[in-house]
């Protein structure tokens, strides 16, 4: 009799076979949601434990994206609003991140890429700043871009790339002209400027919304909400995202 498992396998890697034929991504951003509804349902101990299962999804993803050629992942672990939790709460889930963190460090999952941060990491805790500290200069290399988003708002970035913008602009003692403030000028104050738009958002959990998840750099991205829960994503899931992806035609507003 043959194997459900074997069933799978077969028909996981004819997706796979397909995909590489098709159009790949370049850029790719990566909203993790469903944790705590995914232990709720499971009746989990403790968040913690499907916060740790998903981080073992992350780095499986990570992994896909290298495998299949995607050269940017944006991946969206704590926003600014998620801070607002309960003080015990989030030490969990810092815990579980500090835990992922330390792994990267020596994890040859991540060789082929650059680990960069992105948010409000100044709003974290001491032990969680030092262990981003210490991979961010760690995985200072690699030909492609891991970008991780904490205490991240789509909003903010914004925000914040308009007053440093102002702000470059008053220290060389320039005038400010509305004129001068161009997409071009902004973008390039925005808190990862050297990455391309983002071609495609994957959000987990049955949400079809961004909640301000790269708000710029997605003006023309193309969404696919998965009902799944971030901890049991699968390899199949991430691979019909793909084809879904390739399978559309990118206008660009024309």
């Amino acid at each position: 009799m043959v194997s459900p498992r074997f069933i799978y396998s077969l028909y996981e890697n004819r997706l796979q076979r397909n995909i590489l034929k098709e159009e790949i991504p370049q850029h790719i951003g990566l909203i993790h949601d469903g944790h705590r509804r995914y232990a709720r349902r499971e009746k989990l101990l403790s968040y913690e434990v499907s916060y740790k299962i998903g981080m073992l999804r992350f780095k499986e993803c990570i992994s896909w994206c290298d495998e299949l050629g995607i050269d940017y992942i944006t991946s969206w672990l704590l926003s600014r609003e998620n801070l607002m939790r309960s003080e015990a709460e989030l030490e969990q889930y810092f815990k579980v991140l500090n835990e992922l963190f330390e792994e990267l460090v020596i994890d040859d999952i991540v060789d082929n890429y650059k680990i960069q941060f992105i948010g409000s990491t100044d709003l974290l805790p001491d032990y969680l700043k030092d262990t981003i500290g210490k991979l961010q200069e760690v995985r200072s290399g690699g030909e492609k871009v891991l970008t991780i988003a904490l205490g991240y708002g789509g909003r903010q970035e914004i925000l914040d790339a308009v007053k440093s913008l102002l702000n470059e602009r008053k220290e060389e003692k320039l005038d400010v002209v509305i004129e001068d403030i161009t997409d071009e000028k902004l973008r390039d104050h925005l808190y990862s400027p050297d990455a391309p738009d983002i071609d495609l958002v994957i959000r987990t959990s049955g949400e079809s919304r961004l909640s301000g998840f790269l708000l710029w750099q997605s003006a023309y991205s193309e969404f696919i909400f998965q009902d799944v829960y971030w901890p049991e994503f699968r390899k199949i899931d991430f691979l019909r995202c793909l084809r879904e992806y390739a399978q559309r035609e990118r206008r660009f507003g024309k």
